[in-house]
């Protein structure tokens, strides 16, 4: 087969299939005597298992995986897969913590002193953390303190509380703190609790999505595993 056959099944160019080629991609291409590059049904399962794989991991690492079984390196390339679905699963609990905090807010136990706001003493006892991750998280631009008109310590307010709970989950999850700064800004911008279930019902969608994908990629890679078996 040429480049041309292995791309209209993707409705991609044949210039894409020749740097895929150069790119490890696919298994070693024989050349004809003209220097054409000439291609077999096990490029094209190849190809069909890099597309699949890129939906469910990513452009960068579905082609470490390809060039990883190309060398003969299955190892590695289990490795990577292992991973994505270790980091699949995370961000799974990760969002049903957040749902639960979400869930749990209105009916968590009120703040001492009778709903006054909080002092970074008492917050930082009510999540378990040093109030020092708590003035790291105002730098960061999770929370966002008021200051006493008088005293000038920071007060935290029933929605900095929820944005420090919400925070907490997050970074159990293994979260990054930029990446979690950009969360909780996009649930202030979200407002109301019908907002916020949109947010959530959104962010399950993309997961099942995900994990769609990596299962057909799997199942394309096996495909291409198989043939690579045979004698």
């Amino acid at each position: 087969m040429r480049p041309i056959d292995l791309a209209r099944e993707h409705g991609l160019s044949a210039q894409a299939i020749r740097n895929y080629d150069d790119a490890g991609v696919l298994p070693p291409t024989e050349r004809s005597d003209t220097g054409y590059r000439r291609y077999t049904p096990l490029h094209a399962q190849a190809l069909r298992a890099f597309l699949a794989l890129r939906g469910g991991h990513g452009h960068q690492p579905a082609m470490e995986i390809m060039r990883a079984i190309n060398r003969g390196d299955t190892e590695s390339s289990y490795r990577l897969i292992d991973a994505a679905h270790i980091a699949l699963l995370a961000e799974r609990d990760t969002r049903t913590e957040v749902a639960a905090a979400l869930g749990s807010l209105s009916t968590t136990a009120p703040a001492p002193g009778g709903g006054r706001p909080l002092t970074v003493g008492e917050l930082a006892r009510r999540l378990g953390v040093h109030p020092a991750t708590l003035r790291t998280w105002e730098t960061e631009g999770i929370l966002h303190p008021e200051r006493h008109p008088v005293t000038g310590y920071r007060e935290y307010g029933p929605d900095c509380v929820r944005d420090a709970e919400i925070a907490r989950q997050l970074r159990r999850g293994g979260y990054p703190l930029r990446q979690v700064a950009r969360f909780v800004e996009s649930l202030r911008e979200a407002g109301g609790a019908e907002a916020l279930r949109a947010f959530l019902d959104s962010w399950q969608h993309r997961l099942t999505t995900r994990s769609r994908n990596l299962l057909a990629g799997a199942a394309r890679l096996d495909a291409y595993l198989t043939l690579l078996d045979q004698p």
